[in-house]
């Protein structure tokens, strides 16, 4: 390699699209990393929002607590088709939808 003739603004463009491409590939890491850390104490620790992320297809506007045990949450929960009574279970790791029935309005 040429050293002696690569130009000064050259190297300067070099070093800085060498930069810029650092800084994106370890801020969409980072990124990633806590989307991830998001999703898993949303499933472990904070069932409120397990409700939207277990049941996606049922398009969910609102959600209301009726009971809280240790390891069973019932909610009312507000989709398209009307309101349905959501019970939440938490097995050895996560929770899971245990009960999903609908009501009459």
């Amino acid at each position: 390699m040429d050293i002696h003739q690569l130009s000064r603004r050259r190297y300067g463009s070099t070093v800085f699209w060498a930069v810029i491409a650092s800084i994106v590939v370890v801020g969409g890491a980072a990124a990633l990393g806590r989307a991830t850390m998001n999703i898993k104490g949303a499933l472990t620790e904070k069932p409120d929002i397990a409700v939207y992320l277990l049941l996606p297809e049922e398009g969910i506007t609102n959600v209301e607590l009726l009971r809280e045990r240790e390891n069973e949450r019932h909610y009312l929960v507000q989709t398209k088709e009307g309101p349905k009574l959501v019970v939440l279970r938490k097995g050895e790791e996560k929770w899971y939808v245990s009960l999903l029935e609908k009501l009459r309005e």
